[in-house]
């Protein structure tokens, strides 16, 4: 009977490290399995990456094309629609909306973010927005019914 004093792991389930370079007797000495001569024969040898046993490696057979404007901004783009479905569901006190408020109710997944709003929808109620850019048709929907588009220096 198994009691706490006297477990034991199962026969042939642990295997001791095999020792490697411990001379002859060992199986693996000399060598140490590594063969004779050669770079991975030798201590500290790592492959470089993407190396191709010498032949001409994928990144430099390919081409080099385009670039990355280091000046381009982000925007996240929010739409009228959604910003009428929350002010309707009385999500939006006052018809205050900025990207704060956004953030907090989940319209936008991280607080330091570029808002953009964009005209696809129609606002029926007044709203008074700060965003970082507004499209036009966005900025003359929401002043048509008496609200303000205010736009957030970057």
């Amino acid at each position: 009977m198994n009691h706490l004093g006297n477990l034991h792991y199962a026969e042939g389930s642990r295997k001791r490290k095999q020792r490697i370079g411990r001379g002859q007797g060992s199986r693996r000495g000399g060598t140490s399995g590594r063969g004779d001569k050669g770079a991975q024969s030798r201590s500290g040898y790592s492959r470089k990456i993407g190396f191709e046993g010498g032949q001409m490696p994928m990144h430099r057979r390919l081409p080099k094309f385009g670039f990355t404007n280091i000046n381009r901004k982000e925007y996240l783009p929010v739409n009228l629609a959604r910003l009428e479905e929350l002010a309707t569901k009385g999500l939006i006190k006052d018809g205050i909306v900025n990207p704060d408020i956004l953030f907090n109710l989940g319209v936008i997944a991280k607080r330091r973010v570029l808002v953009k709003v964009l005209g696809n929808g129609s606002v029926n109620g007044v709203l008074n927005i700060t965003a970082h850019a507004f499209s036009a048709t966005a900025k003359e929907k929401i002043e048509a019914v008496g609200g303000t588009a205010h736009v957030l220096t970057v």
